[in-house]
């Protein structure tokens, strides 16, 4: 049934890129409707970084009308009727109403129809079913707009049969009760979940990583994670998971410091407490190596920091390690200590963050200069000079060490 709200105040539907494109549909004769997250974003009063829209045209239609009009169409997902329009730099996602004719847990073949109930019914939550109209009336066939401004995540329909159609639908339902839901899920689809969670084998590691990473990045994720936990869903995800001890203390510790979510580290705090074998993990989640280095230097306990100290001791322990690295230590020790020190660590914290690392100044040049013949022990002086300068505060200058290079060979001549 059509309903009497309306999003026409939405900036994103005046700017110059969405009136092109939908001048071009009005030139084709062909009915498109915004429809997702732009629309259920709009409603919530939150950010809009995608724009989606349904049209009953079929996939080439829609290539038709965007070329005709002079604007690039991507056949992102022609099967499934998906066509990416680019207009002056900008993707929308321009979809053709479909039902599902069968599905397999991952993915679904598809019909093409001008059913909007129909195309509404095979998408997963009642929130995610509103449309908008080019002028912002909504249509909202499935009673999504209620259930959006009261942040419920209602699965459409049968809960078991949404996830059958695709797996990911689990997590998703958990990246929504934390993004959306204030930290709160619907019992019915939680059991549902907890009844598939099997299907969570079945799907491929590069789709898990990138819904479980939104999801911990998600402001409300704390109660989520604690039902994920209960519910034996997490360690079906995560190989090496041992409780949420630690990600408790460290969520605690990011709100009251104002920090912005990481998801890798409370990645990292999911595994620690646990003796974690990285490899079956990154092999799981395909995580790019660069996580994968960031979890391992998390874990090494040679890379330990000892906040209990003065500044210019925190300070030589900083200097050759990455700044991302000794704010990950900082911050995991934090939450492996919730009774310790807040000052201690709030201080490491922000001389980490704030301190303008210097220079060494001497090169490979200057201590060939000085007498130290090529080779090996080049390296060897270089080090020594630097290790002496980072215990000296970083005080002496280049003509200094230089001295000091000398006075070095001195003594082992």
């Amino acid at each position: 049934m059509p309903s009497d709200r309306t999003i026409a105040h939405a900036p994103w539907l005046k700017q110059p890129s969405t009136l092109k494109l939908l001048e071009a549909f009005t030139a084709s004769g062909g009915r498109v409707r915004f429809v997702g997250g732009c629309v259920r974003n709009t409603l919530l009063q939150e950010t809009v970084s995608d724009i989606d829209l349904a049209t009953d045209l079929e996939p080439q239609q829609v290539v038709e009308c965007l070329e005709a009009s002079g604007l690039k169409a991507v056949p992102t997902g022609l099967e499934h009727g998906t066509i990416t329009a680019v207009v002056d730099h900008h993707p929308f996602e321009v979809t053709t109403l479909r039902a599902d004719v069968s599905t397999d847990g991952r993915r679904a073949t598809v019909v093409f129809t001008k059913d909007w109930h129909q195309d509404a019914l095979r998408r997963d939550f009642t929130m995610n079913a509103i449309y908008a109209d080019p002028d912002g009336q909504l249509f909202d066939p499935l009673g999504g707009v209620a259930d959006a401004l009261e942040r419920r995540v209602i699965f459409i329909g049968d809960a078991n049969q949404r996830l059958r159609e695709d797996y990911l639908r689990i997590l998703r339902f958990f990246r929504f009760g934390a993004q959306y839901g204030a930290g709160h899920v619907d019992e019915a689809g939680l059991q549902a979940c907890i009844a598939n969670a099997d299907g969570l084998e079945r799907l491929s590691g590069e789709r898990i990583q990138s819904e479980l990473f939104k999801l911990l990045a998600a402001a409300s994720v704390l109660p989520i994670v604690k039902l994920m936990a209960d519910a034996r869903i997490l360690p079906r995800l995560l190989p090496g998971f041992h409780s949420i001890a630690m990600f408790e203390a460290l969520a605690a510790i990011e709100q009251e410091a104002g920090r912005p979510p990481d998801p890798v580290l409370r990645l990292s705090a999911l595994l620690a407490g646990g003796s974690p074998d990285l490899d079956p993990l990154a092999e799981r989640l395909k995580l790019p190596n660069v996580v994968k280095a960031r979890l391992t230097a998390a874990f090494d306990d040679q890379s330990k920091i000892n906040v209990y100290t003065d500044e210019n001791e925190l300070k030589r322990q900083f200097y050759d390690r990455p700044p991302e690295l000794v704010t990950d230590k900082i911050l995991l020790a934090w939450a492996s200590n919730p009774q310790g020190d807040d000052l201690a660590y709030r201080r490491a914290l922000e001389i980490a963050e704030t301190w303008d690392r210097p220079t060494f100044p001497l090169s490979g040049t200057d201590v060939l200069s000085a007498g130290v013949p090529e080779g090996s022990e080049v390296g060897q002086v270089l080090s020594a000079m630097k290790q002496w300068w980072i215990y000296q505060d970083f005080a002496p200058d280049r003509e200094a060490l230089l001295s000091e290079v000398r006075r070095y060979l001195a003594g082992s001549s």
